[in-house]
């Protein structure tokens, strides 16, 4: 394609996919999935780098694999043609290693606890010495090794690769090294001969839930401890146009929301508000950075997608079971959908920019579902005929 005499540049496009668990993860695949279909001309097989933290990771090792969001979206369900079913025993494995490791401590330090007491009972108090059994504590609940176990397995097939240096795109995984605090980027020089699977169960390893990765000698932690979606990964990697999904938001109740909501997260108990605070933090961490990625890469664009935070269903959503991680992919397809319609102007404004553009009227179909009929149950499918029936009555009345 030619302009002014000159052949026009093709534009390099990256993508990067913040964390979230596993709920992040099926997030990041509808929303993949509403993207690829709205955007012409856009394909997430070919991006020129992927930027993958945490759940993202998952994401992009798979894409940069050539594993579409399609495939993924039908492999949340059900085992596919070359792709394995993500189920929650692959994100919530009892670490037992660990736990073992920490009880085989227990003698020891109780010992040590009391000898040091004897010895010096002026120094501390007794309380004072029990904090050492903190010591004891598991410095992680679950083992993410599985999570590299999936990935290897889906990686073996032909025409796929657990090797940085032999992916034919670039894919940068970001964890941080727990001992220095430093950001670190596997799949860049220096940090691509880790395998890929291996490298995305260190990004995966949230502080606290899962256990730190060893790799060379140095701990791993996820790499969301330092920033949300390291979007100036892609940026500095010369990325014209860096898509960014984030799924983590925190949840804002509506004045005028049923009491039941407003109080929701305090019913919830401490896991609830936990979680509420992790994603303020994260959130507003990340507004920060998009700010100053706009200042400091003048001649690159963003294009972040995330959920309303104001819908409750990603919230409060029990991603254990299938029907709910049906629910929610479908949910970030639609809301994604509706995103780009509600704001076309201005993200076509950007996209024109590189030779891409909204398909409006795929835009403008209400009819559109990600689950065809062979992932509907007896009941969603009659509930489904029907709305199709009446959205279709609606237009004939509209038209008469």
């Amino acid at each position: 394609m030619k302009k002014n005499g000159r052949r026009r540049r093709v534009p390099k496009i990256g993508l990067a996919c913040a964390g979230g668990g596993i709920e992040g993860a099926v997030y990041e695949i509808g929303a993949l999935c509403a993207l690829e279909e709205a955007i012409e001309g856009l394909s997430f097989s070919n991006a020129h780098v992927y930027v993958g933290v945490s759940a993202g990771a998952i994401i992009t090792a798979s894409l940069a694999n050539g594993i579409t969001p399609r495939q993924m979206s039908r492999a949340i369900l059900s085992a596919q043609h070359d792709v394995h079913p993500i189920t929650p025993s692959t994100f919530y494995s009892p670490a037992y290693r660990e736990y073992f490791s920490r009880a085989g401590h227990i003698p020891h330090t109780i010992g040590s606890m009391v000898w040091g007491y004897i010895r010096h009972p002026g120094d501390i108090s007794l309380g004072g010495s029990l904090s050492r059994l903190t010591e004891l504590l598991p410095v992680g609940v679950f083992d993410n090794t599985p999570i590299r176990d999936y990935m290897k397995l889906n990686f073996s097939y032909e025409g796929r690769t657990d090797d940085f240096r032999e992916l034919k795109t670039r894919l940068r995984i970001v964890a941080t090294d727990l001992d220095s605090s430093k950001t670190v980027v596997f799949g860049s020089p220096g940090f691509d001969d880790v395998p890929v699977s291996l490298a995305v169960q260190a990004s995966t390893a949230l502080p606290a839930v899962y256990t730190p990765v060893r790799i060379n000698n140095r701990n791993y932690i996820d790499g969301v401890a330092q920033r949300t979606v390291h979007a100036s990964v892609a940026m500095d990697e010369g990325a014209d146009l860096t898509i960014c999904v984030n799924p983590i938001v925190p949840y804002e109740a509506l004045e005028d929301a049923e009491s039941v909501l407003k109080e929701m997260l305090m019913e919830r108990g401490l896991p609830a508000v936990l979680s509420q605070t992790f994603r303020t933090m994260i959130h507003s961490r990340m507004n920060v950075g998009i700010n100053r990625y706009k200042q400091e890469y003048k001649d690159q664009d963003i294009i972040v997608i995330e959920p309303d935070s104001k819908d409750y269903r990603m919230f409060f959503t029990n991603i254990f079971s299938f029907s709910s991680r049906k629910e929610v992919c479908n949910y970030a397809y639609q809301s994604t959908r509706l995103h780009l319609k509600k704001n076309a102007d201005e993200i076509n404004a950007i996209l024109n920019k590189y030779g891409l553009f909204l398909n409006e009227t795929s835009l403008r179909d209400e009819l559109k579902s990600l689950y065809d009929n062979r992932y509907r149950n007896t009941g969603e499918k009659t509930v489904s005929d029907l709305s199709i029936t009446l959205k279709k009555l609606d237009m004939v009345l509209d038209d008469m």
